[in-house]
């Protein structure tokens, strides 16, 4: 876990896996998603901190870094690095420059729930102000799914799956 403050970094060590990869070594690793935003950052994480139970565990602005000189102007209030634990994942973040910032392309935050009410919930929430790539329906692989992109700029899926049948 993470603790930031003003002019303070600290770091505690993280419980993570560890993997034995092909040359028989073994290595400690966890992989995360970094996501960055066009000056929302916060916003966003606040959003699904309240809507998606997640918990924000870490956050800096520019105006809190220790060298006041390496702050760009206009951005003091803008998001540095900002860490939030959500579902079985930490979800990071931080706001680009303005020029810089495009939405998030390719790629997609999947967003697995227990119940098509909770996916309805959710894509409710997420689509709200946001662009649908595919509308939430049953398709042959879930009970519930859905690709949208939220006012924030993120993409995600949203997935009730469906049972499957345990292979023979």
């Amino acid at each position: 876990m993470a603790t930031l403050a003003a002019g303070a970094v600290t770091f505690s060590r993280e419980a993570s896996s560890t993997f034995r990869i092909t040359d028989g070594r073994d290595i400690d690793m966890k992989l995360h998603t970094y996501l960055n935003f066009g000056g929302n950052c916060a916003e966003a994480f606040e959003f699904y901190e309240k809507h998606l139970g997640g918990k924000i565990i870490a956050k800096m602005t520019f105006g809190e870094m220790p060298d006041k000189r390496q702050v760009p102007p206009g951005q003091e209030n803008n998001v540095l690095y900002e860490r939030m634990s959500i579902g079985e994942t930490d979800l990071m973040g931080n706001d680009v420059p303005p020029g810089r910032y495009q939405p998030m392309r390719s790629a997609y935050l999947s967003l697995t729930v227990g119940s098509s009410e909770e996916a309805e919930r959710v894509y409710a929430l997420l689509s709200d102000g946001g662009e649908i790539f595919m509308p939430m329906e049953e398709t042959f692989f879930a009970l519930r799914f859905a690709m949208l992109r939220d006012k924030f700029g993120a993409n995600w899926m949203i997935i009730h799956e469906r049972p499957m049948p345990p292979r023979a």
